[in-house]
């Protein structure tokens, strides 16, 4: 893989914190699409763009993320732009009875769109859920437009038939907001029942628009397999983050998807005491790996940099000096209980507090 250049940072007007976002809508060939964008293009550096899970919309799936204090010194240097599915903006109406609603892959297809329409030409994806599948199935497509994804809770096999009979059964005792908190969370998080819990069952329960989300929540049981080969043709080209938290609900699905990417390009970033959705539990955490992500890709000079991002680029460029090898293949397990930083080659788990 071609080295890759680091880019020093220069902002002349950075992006405040709560700079006023501006909301708009596209038309596709699948319907109607509405986005938010924060901040104003950067040259020569592409847009985040992020794209959340069911039972979500951008701001309850990413503001913990994009808010947390330490995140700030890298969206002042990107144009963002949050995506929600059909149905799902807040305010959004209610689809009439029999509305078909758009597969994930056509969601995927709605993209383009939207970058045309902003004139952007290549993005760094955030998802979670089904928005990590939709991001994944989109760079397949429109592989020259992605420079990088962070995929968290990805699943990327589509639901066998094991799968749709516990899917149903499911289904006859419990309610949609049930099963889909199900899909967010660990069980234990839900037995646990803390403030996050309850203001995340509060916010499905009593949603507006709990019909629209029960259609996207269809919607992502009905996807297809992506069909993820490693060394075949069916693969994704850019860096790519998996994320998953200990014990979430994804986390075999996400062990899977990382055991068929390519490892020179996928880092793989469990989390510990993050529950199903780490953005929300621990944004500093992920804060730090996107930080490392990005500079990986030249994207974050080293000033602009923690102490201990530093300290894992210099032992990574450290062991990639002595033998030549510039592979970024690397499993990052983050610990509470670790105390080290061991300084083996790309391609060794790395135990990291933080």
């Amino acid at each position: 893989m071609a080295e890759l250049q680091e880019v020093q940072i220069t902002e002349e007007k950075p992006l405040l914190p709560g700079q006023t976002p501006e909301t708009h809508s596209v038309e596709t060939p699948y319907g109607s699409v509405t986005f938010t964008v924060y901040g104003t293009p950067k040259p020569k550096r592409p847009a985040i763009l992020t794209y959340h899970d069911v039972g979500l919309n951008y701001k309850s799936c990413f503001q913990p993320l994009f808010q947390f204090g330490d995140m700030q010194e890298i969206i002042q240097n990107f144009v963002r732009v949050h995506v929600d599915a059909p149905g799902m903006e807040e305010g959004a109406p209610v689809f009439p009875l029999g509305y078909q609603y758009p597969s994930l892959d056509q969601l995927a297809d709605m993209i383009p769109c939207i970058l045309q329409y902003l004139n952007f030409s290549s993005i760094i994806g955030i998802g979670v859920g089904a928005g990590a599948y939709v991001l994944s199935r989109y760079a397949l497509s429109h592989p020259d437009t992605v420079e990088g994804l962070v995929l968290i809770n990805i699943d990327p096999n589509a639901k066998g038939w094991m799968d749709w009979a516990a899917h149903k059964l499911t289904g006859l005792t419990s309610s949609i907001s049930e099963m889909i908190l199900g899909h967010l969370f660990s069980q234990e998080e839900l037995s646990g029942n803390s403030e996050l819990i309850q203001k995340y069952r509060n916010i499905i329960t009593h949603a507006p628009n709990l019909a629209n989300i029960e259609l996207y929540w269809n919607s992502y049981n009905n996807r297809r397999d992506l069909n993820f080969e490693r060394g075949g043709d069916v693969t994704l080209k850019c860096p790519v983050m998996l994320v998953v938290g200990d014990q979430a609900p994804h986390e075999d699905a996400v062990v899977e998807c990382n055991s068929k990417l390519d490892p020179t390009q996928t880092s793989f970033l469990k989390m510990a005491d993050s529950g199903g959705q780490p953005q929300l539990t621990q944004p500093g955490k992920l804060t730090e790996a996107f930080k490392y992500f990005l500079q990986g890709m030249g994207y974050m000079a080293s000033s602009c940099m923690t102490r201990l991002s530093r300290s894992r680029t210099a032992s990574l460029t450290s062991a990639a000096s002595i033998d030549g090898n510039r592979s970024r293949s690397r499993t990052l397990s983050q610990s509470s209980e670790s105390g080290t930083l061991p300084s083996g080659p790309p391609g060794h788990t790395m135990e990291v507090s933080c």
